[in-house]
């Protein structure tokens, strides 16, 4: 059989996926004469499951996202997985470097303003910036933090040196590295052992005046503590991309709080994902014609 017949999935995938198939040389066809599959449905998960069930010879799923928390269950060693990992790094590392400018600069409490206010704010510049994970989203954005001569610290899994950074630790150093950060930023991968990783205890740890960036995932904070922190005073102040839950009830406390901002999820939007994915799809179909290691392979131990 051979290995350029992609399937895409489910029926209602957008043309644009299977354009990116063909044009990394794929053909497209019948999951039933398919090698490798292109999955679309985000929150499908259980339909997965069973066309995989019913088709046991697909040896290579694409999912179109880079969290694939949602489908770990399903990931094996029976059959090669890779994900947008690492796509979506740009456009979120921009996001990323956007909320911190807007927490450390007030620019939120002073859009809900009706009258004029005093002066507050605090500069990036010089700044020391602890960033928990290593993957894309992390290197993008140190590279953006460049010209504002940041003293960056970064939390990872091993603690290998990366270009521009001053100072790497693995997880069980997370301590030391928020303490006295003027920002936390949370671009993690979603894993039990990420789960959580910023509540109470690590709140009354950082600076009175630091701020949260999460652009990973929701689950990564404790969100009652987060109310709590930021009705003591414990932090500066919160930026989140994602929330736990999300979308965020209304009426939540943290819609109403002047020291958080909240975007909806968009540090990558649809238009600005389809160029991105299109690009890892085909790259990835002409990797797999060629027989060569695939981008953004998701590891079962890992969990991403």
């Amino acid at each position: 059989m051979s290995f350029s017949r992609i399937a895409v999935e489910p029926s209602s995938s957008p043309q644009w996926v299977r354009k990116a198939v063909v044009a990394g040389g794929g053909e497209v066809v019948d999951i039933a004469q398919a090698t490798g599959l292109m999955w679309s449905a985000a929150y499908s998960i259980d339909a997965l499951d069973t066309l995989l069930v019913e088709n046991p010879h697909i040896n290579w799923v694409q999912l179109p996202f880079a969290g694939s928390e949602a489908f770990m269950h399903l990931v094996n060693h029976d059959r090669v997985w890779t994900c947008g990992k690492g796509v979506y790094a740009e456009p979120v590392a921009e996001h990323a470097l956007g909320l911190l400018l807007a927490g450390f600069r007030h620019i939120g409490n002073y859009a809900r303003q009706k009258s004029w206010t005093g002066p507050v704010g605090q500069n990036l510049l010089g700044a020391d910036i602890t960033i928990l994970g290593g993957g894309g989203i992390t290197t993008s954005l140190v590279r953006l933090l460049e010209p504002f001569h940041c003293n960056i610290t970064v939390v990872r899994l091993s603690a290998e040196p990366l270009e521009g950074v001053h100072t790497v630790v693995g997880p069980e150093h997370l301590v030391d590295a928020i303490v006295g950060a003027d920002a936390v930023v949370v671009a993690l991968a979603l894993t039990p052992d990420t789960e959580g990783i910023l509540g109470r205890n690590e709140f009354e740890l950082m600076e009175k005046h630091a701020w949260v960036v999460n652009v990973g995932r929701g689950r990564h904070i404790v969100t009652d503590d987060l109310v709590w922190a930021l009705q003591e005073g414990e932090i500066g102040g919160a930026a989140l991309d994602v929330t736990n839950p999300e979308p965020l009830p209304n009426g939540h406390p943290l819609w109403s709080m002047p020291n958080c901002i909240i975007t909806p999820h968009i540090g990558n939007t649809p238009a600005m994902a389809v160029p991105l994915l299109s690009a890892r799809i085909a790259e990835n179909v002409q990797r797999y014609v060629a027989g060569e290691l695939l981008v953004g392979c998701i590891d079962p131990e890992l969990g991403y």
